[in-house]
Order: C-alpha cells, then structure tokens, then sequence
C-alpha cells in the first residue's frame, strides 16, 4: 500500500518512502517530510557533489559535508553545484 505524504520538499502531496534513509532523527525528519520523488532528486545532487568534489566517503569530514548539504538540499534553501559546474550532455 503506497503511503502519501506532504512533500516539503516539492511542496505537494506524494510518495512516501518505503523506511527511513537515514539513521537517527534525522532519518525519521525525512521519513516522514520526503517523498521518493524528493530523495531520489537528492540520491541525484549527491553522487554529484560526490564526483565533482571527489570526496572520499570514508573520511568523516567529507560525510558531514553531504551531511549538511542534504539539509540543506530537503529542508533548506538548497543545496548548491560547485563553481563551474556543468551538467554532462543529455543527448551523449
């Protein structure tokens, strides 16, 4: 059974999440104000920020870094590309 939410997000009625994404508090926060839709144009900035910043996901300074960004991404004002950032071609 599909469980809708007010996507704070995308502001409007959506797709829940199956469980939550995230440990703790937090997790639940988006759990409960996320869609799909949302988390998944989230999983998207991230493996971004990822690539673009090289950011070695073993190292704690870098997972608080996406930490902070997915906050900001989800409830927040947004999160933002790195200077000079350009998307790849869609028709490559």
């Amino acid at each position: 059974m599909t469980r809708l939410i007010q996507c704070l997000k995308l502001n409007k009625q959506a797709e829940g999440l199956d469980r939550s994404p995230y440990p703790g508090e937090l997790g639940e926060k988006i759990y409960s104000q996320i869609s799909k839709e949302a988390w998944g144009l989230w999983l998207a900035h991230q493996t971004m920020l990822i690539n673009e910043y090289r950011l070695n996901m073993s190292d704690p300074k870098a997972r608080a870094f996406l930490t902070t960004e997915m906050q900001q991404f989800l409830f927040g004002n947004g999160s933002q590309k790195p200077a000079g950032y350009t998307p790849p071609d869609a028709s490559s």
